[in-house]
């Protein structure tokens, strides 16, 4: 039987003592930047401090607007020193997703992605919601919180994005936690965070997309080279699915040590989080939902499969092991 808002709050609760220091590690997004945000103010006078931190560098200029313009005091996770923390809590992730979580045997798990079955006290996994932020707002409801209109309108934002303004596949409680949330943020800085998406130069990227596209039967492919962040080769998989023949978007590019594989599809009988998987499991880390996935395969694992400094080469290699996977 699936237990209640209240219950599950409960629950949450008992993970805590009053004399905790605690640490919510995430990889920062809207989704996982508004959730931190929400467990911060649920334990507010519950603990004795609590900390946000990132694994890695936030580049996405609208992930940094939004931490600016909604003052969100993020740490990056080398500059944490672990042992001064009693509790960790990890939101929007779990620790399968990324390699810089081993640092972190968290305690609470909430999340909104395909369940990996990790070890916490206490998790709150449901990959049927939209966006973890939907979540934290039952939270929210049940501690009959009312949120501040930075949080409401960082949660506010996180629904929208994750959900893709609700063309992403949802269910009726990410409506009802939107429509809550409407009451209390301030939707033209919501706005205004959704739309800082570019910076200067990644109109570079966006001019050797154009040069070095491969479209075959609606399934438009990319391969960037180096890249100075991977968030770049998601801006331009989206960009490409604004096309009217483009069915699906799979754009690549090299970043630090890996190969990262940004999918996109229309989602008309399409799984891209199993293409991505079986295409590209067994060399990394693969996996996402039925319209986007993402794959990150590092180079080490690559020298037996393709000339990874060749870039027609790679985007061949990648054309050729999707189609594989039909």
């Amino acid at each position: 039987m699936a237990l209640s808002s209240k219950e599950r709050l409960t629950r949450f609760y008992q993970q805590f003592a009053s004399a905790d220091q605690v640490l919510i590690a995430i990889a920062a997004d809207p989704d996982a930047i508004a959730s931190a945000m929400a467990v911060k103010r649920l334990l507010w006078r519950k603990v004795a401090g609590v900390t946000l931190s990132h694994i890695a560098a936030v580049d996405r200029p609208d992930n940094r607007a939004m931490i600016r313009l909604l003052r969100v005091p993020l740490i990056h996770m080398d500059r944490v020193k672990m042992r001064a923390f009693t509790r960790f809590v990890m939101v929007d992730s779990q620790p399968d997703h990324n390699a810089l979580f081993s640092r972190i045997r968290p305690h609470v798990i909430i999340d909104h992605h395909p369940d990996t079955e990790a070890d916490a006290p206490f998790t709150d996994i449901r990959p049927q919601y939209g966006a973890t932020a939907s979540i934290l707002t039952e939270y929210l409801r049940a501690a009959k919180i009312k949120p501040s209109v930075r949080l409401a309108t960082a949660l506010f934002h996180a629904i929208k994005v994750d959900t893709h303004n609700f063309e992403r596949k949802t269910v009726p409680e990410d409506l009802r936690a939107f429509h809550h949330l409407f009451k209390y943020a301030n939707v033209s800085l919501a706005q205004k965070i959704e739309r800082a998406h570019l910076k200067l130069d990644y109109l570079k990227y966006f001019q050797d997309a154009l040069e070095s596209r491969r479209l075959r039967k609606g399934r438009m492919y990319v391969h960037l080279g180096p890249v100075s962040n991977p968030d770049v080769c998601v801006l331009i998989a989206d960009f490409f699915m604004g096309i009217d023949t483009v069915t699906w978007s799979i754009v690549s590019g090299l970043w630090q040590d890996k190969l990262v594989i940004i999918f996109r599809n229309d989602g008309l009988r399409k799984d891209a989080g199993k293409i991505a998987k079986k295409s590209f499991g067994q060399m990394g880390s693969a996996g996402g939902h039925k319209s986007m996935a993402r794959a990150e395969l590092p180079k080490a694992n690559l020298k037996e499969e393709v000339d990874i400094e060749n870039h027609k080469r790679v985007l061949s290699w990648i054309v050729r092991k999707t189609r594989e996977r039909r």
